[in-house]
């Protein structure tokens, strides 16, 4: 059974993806169409999580993050590795999709489906597992599982912070209650 621990990387983990996606945003801005591919690959879950978590919306979040990949594509010239290039990404996500609710001036409930959309193709989760977690995170609120899933892509809790508008303790108190909640419904608890 998956763990809710294994969602937690090691920081060792995270500085490799860090410096992995660096220097895949350095070669898609000398225009190298295989880096872009596996940027896509590493990242898509986050860019769709965060234009989901946004707009309610799974047609719209679908919409938004492949105009994000497009402006990736457009802007990774002027790209300079310094921060975190997960940051870089999602805040082009973010402004993308904030334009979008400004131009259509609603937003809906997030149903269950479009949460289980959201891709996860980590290689080493088994299917079952991956359903586990899946039905997990879209039993937490829409605040908690938006920190949890933009941590577990990578985020420190400060760029979160500056991602969503928050106060640092806020994404913190939500990061914590959002994984002692899956703790318990990963143990079979109830989520209450």
């Amino acid at each position: 059974m998956l763990s809710v621990l294994s969602i937690q990387t090691t920081e060792e983990e995270k500085e490799r993806r860090l410096r992995e996606l660096d220097g895949l945003l350095l070669q898609v801005g000398r225009g190298d169409r295989e880096a872009f591919a596996r940027l896509y690959s590493l990242t898509r879950g986050a860019v769709y999580a965060l234009a989901l978590s946004l707009l309610h919306d799974g047609h719209e979040a679908q919409d938004v993050a492949q105009d994000a990949f497009v402006r990736v594509w457009e802007c990774a010239p002027g790209y300079r590795p310094q921060g975190s290039p997960m940051a870089w990404l999602l805040t082009i996500t973010r402004n993308l999709a904030l334009t979008r609710l400004r131009q259509g001036g609603r937003q809906t409930t997030l149903d269950e489906e479009a949460w289980n959309a959201i891709p996860a193709d980590a290689p080493d989760v088994e299917p079952e597992d991956r359903a586990v977690l899946q039905e997990a995170l879209a039993r937490l609120g829409a605040e908690e599982r938006r920190v949890v899933l933009l941590h577990a892509a990578g985020l420190k809790h400060r760029e979160i912070a500056r991602l969503l508008g928050q106060p640092l303790s806020t994404v913190l108190s939500k990061y914590h209650r959002g994984l002692k909640k899956l703790r318990s419904l990963m143990k079979g608890e109830s989520d209450r």
